[in-house]
């Protein structure tokens, strides 16, 4: 039988940068990842083949998506479609995000 619920210490634990922290899960088709940012923690520009839609939970992110910036605070999402180079910049008090993926991302597994 499926096991429909993951516990926390069964969620997958990755430092993604340094003070960037994510915990992940995944289903057959995307991946659901809880971001801990430090104060002023930094995701540097990248991109991936994945799309991925996000939501702030707490604190506030400066996000660049392609030639846009911008500052967020809690309840602000974003979405960034395959391919586009992005990167995020953590806020003085530090900061929670929710990052949805599709496809999953085998390396964060």
């Amino acid at each position: 039988m499926a096991d429909f619920f993951v516990q926390q210490g069964e969620r997958g634990h990755h430092t993604l940068f340094p003070g960037v922290e994510a915990y992940t899960m995944a289903g057959e088709r995307l991946m659901l990842s809880w971001v801990d940012f430090e104060p002023h923690a930094v995701v540097p520009a990248h991109s991936h083949p994945h799309e991925q839609i996000g939501v702030l939970l707490d604190g506030e992110l400066v996000f660049q998506i392609a030639d846009q910036q911008r500052t967020l605070g809690p309840g602000d999402m974003w979405r960034i479609p395959g391919g586009v180079v992005h990167g995020v910049e953590a806020g003085s008090q530090g900061a929670r995000a929710l990052d949805v993926f599709h496809p999953v991302r085998q390396e964060y597994l």
